[in-house]
């Protein structure tokens, strides 16, 4: 593998398991991940959404830095119209102080959440058109000078948090490359627009002061199995339990009525999402990152490792580190 390779944690909250269950499991996940020789994890900020533990997201990154040593951590992104700026610089800040040279900041412009929900955040619902500039106004917090007449983040100011610029559109594509930022596409869930978006960022990326060329971060699904029918077999339960996640309205399937909505044309939605998944054996897992690596045009891959269970998604992090040939610890 020529590409370094990093985790995205979605912090999931098992059937029959409690969020303090799944925050061990990231706690184990992210130790697994630096002695294994991963280059980063990464968490998102989702919000009602019982399936997973990640809502406050600057939180769980310091849970997981004080149990580690090494590794990257950040957020996957922060959804930067849910806060003031001011509020998410002192909070990575304060984490970049305390873990010097180990903190990112991938911000996003989505809710993570749905419109009820969105309200309950007590968010504008014009907010999101203001992210451009609320990017900038945090830039300034963190590496100065302030666009603030007279405020500063303390801790914050000067910290120099590298930020990152994730989406799934064109949009966000423009934005990092007239900022001079990387960028990580989502297409672990949302793969439509990966080549054009990165096409985009390529050909209209501006260098900054943070980087001098572009730089890609691309999401792809990972189920690594010591056998094809059980990677297989985790495949579809992950398929099934996001059939509950977005249909159930509260209530869980059984396993025969969710394969009955993956079936109808409201369920390949669920596929499609999961696009680009690599799933199988460590070989079989590390020729589709080869190739998809080439597709996306990344210089880097952030990987979902996929499971209903805490003990496969560790077996998964472990395979594929070894397939790749990553540097231990």
């Amino acid at each position: 593998m020529t590409l370094p390779l990093s985790i995205l944690d979605l912090a999931t909250i098992g059937k029959g398991q409690t969020a303090a269950e799944s925050f061990a499991g990231s706690v184990a996940m992210a130790q697994a991940a630096e002695k294994l020789g991963y280059r980063r994890v990464w968490y998102a900020e989702h919000h009602n959404m019982s399936s997973i533990a990640s809502s406050a997201t600057s939180v769980l990154i310091a849970h997981v830095a004080a149990h580690t040593e090494s590794i990257r951590l950040g957020s996957g992104g922060v959804m930067l119209p849910n806060h003031s700026p001011l509020t998410i610089a002192e909070q990575f800040g304060t984490l970049e102080t305390l873990h010097p040279g180990r903190i990112d900041l991938g911000l996003g412009r989505a809710p993570g959440s749905d419109q009820n929900t969105m309200r309950a955040l007590r968010r504008d619902p014009m907010s999101a058109d203001s992210f451009p500039q609320d990017v900038l106004e945090l830039q300034g917090y963190l590496t100065g000078p302030t666009r603030v007449q007279g405020v500063e983040a303390t801790p914050g100011k000067d910290t120099d948090v590298p930020l990152y610029i994730l989406g799934s559109s064109l949009f966000g594509a423009r934005l990092a490359a007239q900022l001079g930022l990387p960028y990580a596409f989502a297409s672990h869930f949302s793969p439509a627009a990966l080549q054009d978006a990165v096409a985009t960022y390529r050909r209209e990326f501006k260098p900054s002061a943070q980087l001098d060329a572009p730089h890609v971060i691309a999401g792809v699904n990972v189920i690594a199995a010591d056998s094809a029918a059980e990677a297989q077999a985790m495949m579809q339960a992950t398929k099934r339990a996001r059939v509950s996640l977005f249909f159930g309205g509260g209530r869980e399937f059984t396993d025969d009525e969710a394969d009955m909505v993956l079936d109808s044309p409201q369920g390949q939605h669920v596929s499609q999402m999961m696009t680009y998944s690599a799933v199988g054996t460590p070989d079989v897992v590390l020729d589709y990152l080869d190739s998809f690596g080439r597709h996306a045009d990344a210089d880097e891959l952030i990987v979902a490792h996929q499971s209903t269970g805490t003990d496969s998604r560790l077996r998964s992090v472990e395979l594929l580190a070894e397939a790749a040939g990553l540097l231990r610890v």
